[in-house]
């Protein structure tokens, strides 16, 4: 199992090694340069050039990724002079429309990302795997089809139709939820949950029809195998039957989904977070995109990397606690 975890470890930092290394590249090569929008609007061209020899833009590309990859592992000074800036580890750069590390913006805002992923996980794992185990053991008839028509049109609403609507009807309407203000979880956990459970709907909707079309599939297939044929003939109670047996192999392909669904969400949620107004790293990337503020555009693509290969390993390990084959 040592073994198996040390190569998944260097699996995993290759991977992330060779985004930071593709994103760099692409990011730096492009039309817009950082020097320019750190200079502002009335910039001539001496004090350009030495505002990209302050951030290290005149050194050669590799140079360039070196000093950035060394900086997440140990921090680095970024420019000389009296201009020089101390980049604290983890170094992912500076945002110089935020005049602000970008370590410390993701560190503002990921609580807010958290909260919603899980959040919303919670909630369409509950409702997803509910309504498609219940669609499997009722299969072919009357409630399984309108479990299935109901997730179909629900996989088919995006998700700023579903916001709407859930806008509108529990807030302008019935007034039963405020309109979502972030609030941390350590100063009021009541309101904290008030606050995010319109955005959870929001999410929760579309992956919990998609995991209920899923999981139904899977259910069907797991209860038709032979040695749910031999536990049912042992006069095994049928809870247990399904929870213990069905459910438990059935549910395997979920878990796949499920990592990289939740390992994506962390990284925000662009739409969902835009819609509701929340902080969170998905409106940061967006606002990082609108502006071209290149070094968060990059800190928040290595999150997201980050978040779904380590996603994937802890997929993969439970995977080799179920199955040694896996190991090997």
């Amino acid at each position: 199992m040592i073994l198996y975890l040390g190569r998944r470890l260097l699996g995993v930092l290759g991977v992330l090694v060779a985004v930071a290394a593709v994103t760099f590249t692409i990011f730096y090569v492009l039309p817009s340069d950082p020097a320019a929008a750190a200079c502002g609007k009335s910039c001539s061209a001496e004090r350009l050039e030495a505002i990209r020899a302050n951030m290290g833009l005149d050194a050669p590309l590799w140079r360039q990724f070196a000093d950035f990859v060394t900086g997440i592992f140990t921090g680095r000074t970024m420019g000389t002079g009296p201009y020089a800036l101390r980049c604290d580890f983890p170094c992912l750069g500076y945002s110089y429309e935020n005049s602000q590390s970008v370590w410390d913006l993701l560190v503002d805002r990921l609580p807010v990302s958290a909260s919603l992923a899980f959040g919303a996980a919670a909630l369409w794992l509950l409702l997803g795997l509910t309504a498609g185990v219940t669609a499997a053991l009722h299969k072919d008839t009357l409630t399984d089809r309108v479990l299935m028509v109901g997730a179909v049109a629900a996989a088919s609403l995006p998700v700023y139709f579903t916001s709407v609507l859930l806008i509108y009807g529990l807030i302008r309407v019935t007034g039963l939820l405020p309109y979502p203000q972030y609030v941390p979880f350590g100063d009021d956990p009541l309101s904290w949950a008030s606050n995010m459970l319109l955005p959870w709907l929001a999410l929760a909707i579309l992956y919990a029809a998609m995991y209920a079309r899923q999981s139904r599939g899977s259910m069907i297939e797991s209860m038709a195998e032979p040695y749910i044929r031999t536990a049912r003939a042992k006069g095994l109670p049928r809870r247990t039957v399904v929870v213990k047996h069905g459910l438990r192999a059935g549910m395997t392909p979920i878990l796949t989904i499920f990592g990289m669904d939740l390992g994506g969400l962390l990284a925000g949620a662009v739409i969902t977070e835009s819609i509701f107004g929340l902080p969170g790293v998905g409106r940061l990337f967006y606002g990082a995109l609108s502006t071209g503020d290149q070094p968060v555009i990059l800190g928040v693509t290595l999150l997201a990397a980050t978040f779904i290969v380590v996603a994937n390993l802890a997929v993969d390990l439970l995977y080799a606690v179920v199955d040694p084959r896996v190991r090997y």
